[in-house]
Formats: structure tokens, sequence, C-alpha cells
């Protein structure tokens, strides 16, 4: 910024001479004038000064682009006339991608089958019944229903001399040309089966048969006996 000094004109000589009312207000108004033409002066003089930087600003960033763009424009020329050599960067491997298969669903899991129960164990069979022969027991035997069937004891003597021809009081007695069976000789042996089921081991079971079928058709056993006597069968 320049500074002004405002200094007073001198007076001429060729200058009217004013009284002194007229003195004090042309002295006044010329002092007004100067000042206004200082401020006038210094104001223009600022703003042209600001202009001034502000161009100067201007070009200096327009000076700067311009080199900028200058050593881009080089750097450019530059790539351009010397290109990377290929080999530089190496090759990166053909990568084959392979697409993944899907993972198959997992298999579910056999339902383990109910346990069966146990098969109950067979019922052991029975013993196979063995036949008794017992002369003895089963003569005692006869004589103890002798009156079941109202007969006298002496028929006894004659029951044990029919049978004993007959079988000779065994309970498995089989008449190899007939096939009659046990003490009583029935013929056939199922014909017992009416007395029991086990009539081939049970010398009750063929005694109960046997007296009850010498009632039926002798009434006695001393009559049973006698018709074995004279036909050697009964």
């Amino acid at each position: 910024m320049f500074k002004f000094l405002a200094q007073p004109r001198p007076k001429t000589e060729s200058a009217p001479q004013a009284g002194p009312e007229t003195g004090k207000i042309s002295s006044f108004g010329r002092r007004a004038a100067v000042v206004a033409a200082s401020c006038a002066l210094l104001v223009g003089v600022g703003a042209a000064g600001q202009a001034t930087e502000t161009s100067i600003r201007v070009a200096a960033t327009e000076t700067q682009a311009a080199k900028a763009q200058s050593n881009l424009s080089i750097e450019k020329s530059e790539i351009t006339a010397n290109p990377a050599p290929k080999s530089a960067a190496p090759a990166l491997p053909d990568i084959n991608v392979v697409p993944q298969a899907a993972e198959p669903a997992p298999a579910p899991k056999p339902v383990p089958a109910p346990k069966r129960a146990p098969a109950p164990a067979p019922a052991p069979k029975p013993a196979p019944v063995v036949a008794v022969n017992d002369p003895a027991g089963a003569q005692a035997y006869a004589a103890s229903e002798l009156g079941n069937y109202g007969w006298a004891p002496d028929q006894m003597q004659c029951l044990k001399t029919l049978w004993t021809k007959e079988s000779d009081w065994t309970t498995t007695a089989t008449n190899p040309s007939s096939g009659a069976y046990g003490i009583v000789q029935s013929l056939p042996a199922e014909k017992m089966a009416s007395a029991g089921a086990d009539y081939r081991t049970n010398y009750r079971t063929q005694i109960n048969w046997g007296l009850d079928y010498i009632q039926e058709r002798y009434q006695s056993p001393c009559g049973a006996l006698n018709f074995h006597l004279s036909n050697n069968w009964y």
C-alpha cells in the first residue's frame, strides 16, 4: 500500500484576498476535496493491488497445471516407446475348475426289527409208558374185583385157571398166529380201549374189560372156563 500525504497548495499572488469568513470556508473545502481525492486514490490502488495479486496466483496455478500435464505426457510417451517385456510378469497357469459333485444325502438308518419273543420251550415229551408185567399183582387185583360183579370168592380159582391158559397173566402177552393181546387175549387188542387208553400197558384196564366180557357172555368165570375146556377158546 502506498501512503500519500496531503500538502497544502501554495498561495498564489493572483488569488484574491478574501475576508475572514470567506477564507475559512475556502480552506475547509479545499481540505475536504483533497481528503476525498486521497481516499479514492487509495481505494483504486488497493483494488488494483488485489486484482494484481489474484492474477499472479491464477497464473502460477495454470503454470503448475501445464507443467504437470507436460510431465504426464512425457511419461506416457516413454511408456509407449519402451513397453515392458512380456516375460516380466510370470504367466499364470490355467486353472481347471472341476465342479464338485453334490454330496449324497445320508442314507436313512435302518430301523431295527422288533425283537421276537423267545419261542416257548417245547413241552417235554411224556416218558414212554412201560408195560408192567406183574402176574401176582394182576391176580390180586382181579380177586378184589369179583364182589363188584356179585361173584363168590370161589370164582377166583376158575378165573385163575382160565387166564393162566390164555396168557399166564402177562400184560404184554401176544398170540403170534391170531394177534390176540394181553392177559385176557382180546382179539383184536383195540377192543380193550373201551376200558381205557392204556390198555396195552396197564393190567388193571385189561382185567376190567375181561371181567365185563365174561359177565356178558358167560355170567361167571367158571362158566367161561367150562366153555374154554370144551372149545379151546372163550
